[in-house]
């Protein structure tokens, strides 16, 4: 209603040409060559529809004949420059600009003003109003053409067909796609609820299969390899169920010897049923077990199944160290044992382990293998693996006799020659038929016994003593190449200058576990290598072969209990071997005079300089004097400065010294001017690197009397009562606890440290400054523990303190003495200069 219709312009074809008949229409040659070489491209003139183009033609014609009264004009090209500022006048006054909603926000610019975002929203109101005006230009250059009623008719109830077709497809599509949706979310759950089923039902089915195997394994060997597909599910939970299964299966069935297959020649053979069904097992047992092997050592790469695979082969190592596959098992557990994770290293050296302990399961076989096998993986990562992997060597455990030389029995006796007189002649009577049959005979028995006693060892599985000695003399060997190689490598690397990598196990992880081997094994090597290895060993240690330049030491690098390590064990050597040894272990007592003063109680071990402390000093061995009493001077330094676990343990020594070295005694007394033996050096040197240069005889122990008021009390009364070891008259040696007892005694005492608490009612008016220190706990002896009331403890530590404050105070009075005397000196030199 009030709409202005829009009127339909149509754009007027060209004037078609004049009609000329088909027969005056010359067609030539090349023409008809054309088309026919160009058919596809004149395809579309038969498409074409005629009937519309009549109609068109037609209707323009009609329009033509009404219209001829319109004045056209003549300048088109006027007409056209007209038109062109009607569209921009047009398209500039009807586009409007509105904020844009989706970016809403202001926009402020440099100079300060703020504009919004704007879109234009006359664009489709131009576009129409171009569209009209073409439409007008067009009917006012060509003419308009008028639809009828029933075209319009017509028209309309075409667009009224499609819209409702249009509306019927997107109703179509949307019920569609709700349908699809719904089918989706149903056979996702379908799908879920069907992998519940598929799981519980495989669960069912290993069990079933798993308990059958058990009950009878020989009629039901073919279940194995249904057990094996299920392993290869890709639900990672059935997958591990399933391995874990086989394992307990395999570890079950498997035989404890070899299975060795038929060749081609005995399976030609024509042999009984049970004789088949045997082999029909033992191939089918194999081949799974083949295949379960194979899939382990593919997961075993897999960092979410490797933890499960490893403890398969573990255990399955084991279990069963003489089937077949045996050399894959092992490579597999010696490749983990450094490895970087503690489960699977602990595991895999667990199981090495136990291979060693439990020989009579393989025979000795296995331990050569692995034992060579950890030298060869020792050697390509050039030493740097963890510590574990080395330390399994300290499981392994030979014969005493390996080393003594076989005495073997003369085969061949000597005949007995018998000589009998007759008369005057003495002549020789010859091996006669009789004396060979008795022979032939005797040969017969030997035989006949040696059968018999080799068929009672293959019955009684007991190994060859022949054997045995070289299996041990194998493994022995692997595992002093390996010891030697990680000493040549420590020393290769101290003496190079430039800095070693580093690896993740530290600088230098197996020199440790090394030391302790060589130790334990010291007695079974051979004394030609004895000379070369206290050598490495006292270079390891600190010392120097040098004379001409002995500060060039190859051990800087080198912690404090690695080198204590090398000294103790150079003294475990030399006492296993001390018939055959005669090396001066003077330059092992002087390292560790030196490093009692490099020790750090969190940084070193404490339980390697008590095991030292226990075998250079507390052993059945004579010291020298002065060397004696610089340890003695030094232990009582050392015991001032550290917790109560070192200072007993260096207390334990020092008593131990003083008991077997009577003279040492002498220390204790209270003289002016040291101890009554002052030796060749008058003034005690307490930072000499030598012992015996030390003159520790011009001194006095008086650190004793500072311990006695230790807050400790058993450090305190051991003090007090080395303190009275100089009244004593006995020079007998009296037995005592070791210091690594002493140390681990101490140590357990200061985890069982506990504070008897005293409820006293609290002041205000006290001041802050009179408060009383925090409580400290004490503990008992090392037999019982004992109460101690707060008080003595507090009162013992602020007399310890004190005595600490007052030293201080000394050395500060005595250096500004010092200080005031050489300024009093120079004075006197600079007024003597004056007066000159």
């Amino acid at each position: 209603m009030g709409r202005k219709k829009q009127k339909q312009k149509v754009v007027l074809p060209p004037e078609l040409p004049p009609e000329v008949p088909e027969d005056e229409i010359e067609v030539s040659d090349e023409d008809l060559e054309f088309v026919n070489k160009n058919r596809d491209y004149a395809g579309f003139v038969s498409k074409l529809d005629t009937q519309s183009i009549t109609r068109h033609v037609n209707r323009v014609a009609d329009a033509k004949e009404n219209d001829r009264s319109v004045n056209v004009k003549e300048d088109d090209l006027e007409f056209r420059y007209e038109k062109q500022l009607r569209k921009k006048s047009l398209t500039t006054d009807n586009v409007q600009h509105e904020v844009d909603l989706v970016d809403a926000l202001p926009v402020k610019t440099l100079e300060g003003e703020v504009y919004y975002r704007k879109v234009s929203t006359g664009s489709n109101q131009s576009k129409n109003a171009n569209v009209e005006d073409e439409n007008e230009d067009v009917g006012r250059d060509n003419g308009v053409v008028k639809l009828t009623k029933a075209e319009k008719r017509a028209k309309q109830k075409k667009l009224r067909k499609e819209a409702k077709k249009q509306a019927k497809e997107v109703t179509e599509v949307e019920e569609e796609v709700e349908q699809s949706s719904q089918a989706d979310v149903l056979a996702e759950v379908e799908k879920d609820l069907t992998a519940e089923e598929t799981n519980e039902q495989k669960k069912h089915r290993l069990a079933e299969i798993g308990t059958s195997m058990l009950e009878n394994p020989e009629g039901n060997i073919k279940n194995l390899k249904e057990m094996l597909q299920i392993c290869k599910d890709g639900d990672r939970y059935i997958l591990d169920l399933g391995l874990k299964s086989l394992l307990a299966v395999f570890k079950d069935i498997i035989p404890g010897n070899r299975i060795r297959l038929p060749t081609e020649k005995e399976l030609a053979m024509v042999v009984s049923k049970d004789v088949m069904k045997t082999r029909f097992y033992e191939s089918t047992l194999l081949t799974v077990y083949k295949a379960y092997l194979q899939k382990l050592m593919s997961l075993e790469k897999v960092f979410g199944f490797k933890r499960v695979a490893i403890r398969c082969i573990c255990t399955l190592l084991d279990a069963n160290p003489r089937f077949n596959f045996r050399d894959s098992l092992l490579n597999a557990v010696i490749k983990n044992i450094s490895s970087t994770d503690d489960v699977i290293r602990k595991r895999c050296c667990d199981t090495i382990k136990s291979l060693f302990t439990n020989e009579g399961k393989h025979g000795g076989e296995v331990t050569v293998e692995a034992v060579k096998l950890i030298a060869g993986l020792v050697k390509d990562n050039d030493c740097h693996l963890h510590p574990d992997s080395i330390e399994v060597f300290l499981s392994l455990s030979f014969d005493e006799d390996l080393r003594k030389p076989e005495t073997s029995k003369a085969d061949n006796k000597k005949v007995k020659k018998k000589f009998y007189k007759t008369g005057r002649r003495n002549m020789e009577i010859k091996q006669s038929s009789a004396d060979e049959k008795k022979k032939s005979k005797q040969e017969m028995l030997s035989k006949t016994r040696e059968e018999v006693k080799a068929d009672y060892m293959a019955a009684a599985f007991a190994q060859d003593l022949n054997e045995k000695r070289k299996i041990q003399s194998d493994t022995l060997s692997s595992v002093f190449e390996t010891y030697f190689r990680i000493l040549k490598h420590t020393m290769h690397s101290e003496s190079e200058a430039n800095e070693s990598i580093t690896g993740p196990f530290g600088e230098h992880p197996l020199l440790a576990p090394c030391l302790n081997g060589i130790g334990k094994f010291s007695h079974l090597i051979d004394m030609d290598f004895m000379a070369d290895l206290m050598k490495y060993l006292r270079k390891l240690a600190g010392g120097s072969d040098d004379v001409k330049n002995p500060s060039d030491r190859v051990s800087s690098r080198l912690t404090v209990t690695e080198r204590l390590r090398c000294c103790i064990v150079a003294f475990k050597v030399m006492r296993n071997n001390l018939d055959a040894l005669n090396v001066d272990l003077q330059d092992f007592f002087i390292q560790l005079y030196n490093l009692i003063l490099e020790y750090r109680p969190v940084r070193d071990q404490g339980e390697v300089l008590a095991e030292a402390l226990k075998i250079m000093l507390c052993d059945d061995r004579q010291h020298d004097m002065q060397r004696a009493a610089a340890f003695i001077k030094r232990l009582a330094s050392f015991s001032l400065c550290f917790g109560a676990a070192e200072s007993m343990a260096a207390l334990v020594t020092l008593k131990h010294l003083l008991q077997k070295n009577v003279k040492c005694r002498d220390l204790l007394e209270n003289d002016s001017g040291g101890g009554s033996l002052s030796g060749s050096i008058a003034k005690y040197q307490p930072y000499a690197s030598d012992p015996n240069l030390s003159g520790a005889f011009a001194t006095v122990l008086w650190e004793l009397s500072v311990l006695s008021k230790h807050y400790h009390p058993s450090v305190s009364t051991m003090a007090s009562g080395i303190s009275n070891m100089a009244n004593a008259n006995n020079q007998v040696y009296v037995a005592s606890i070791s210091p690594q007892q002493a140390f681990s005694d101490m140590t357990l005492d200061k985890e069982k440290f506990t504070v008897k608490a005293t409820q006293k009612q609290s002041n205000s008016k006290r001041k802050r400054g009179n408060r009383a220190p925090p409580p400290l706990a004490a503990a008992g002896g090392a037999d019982k523990e004992a109460a101690v009331d707060e008080n003595v403890v507090r009162t013992k530590l602020s007399e310890h303190f004190l005595l600490v404050n007052e030293m201080e105070e000394n050395e500060r009075l005595r250096r500004e003495l010092d200080r005031t005397t050489l300024a009093v000196q120079l004075y006197k030199k600079y007024k003597k200069q004056r007066t000159m």
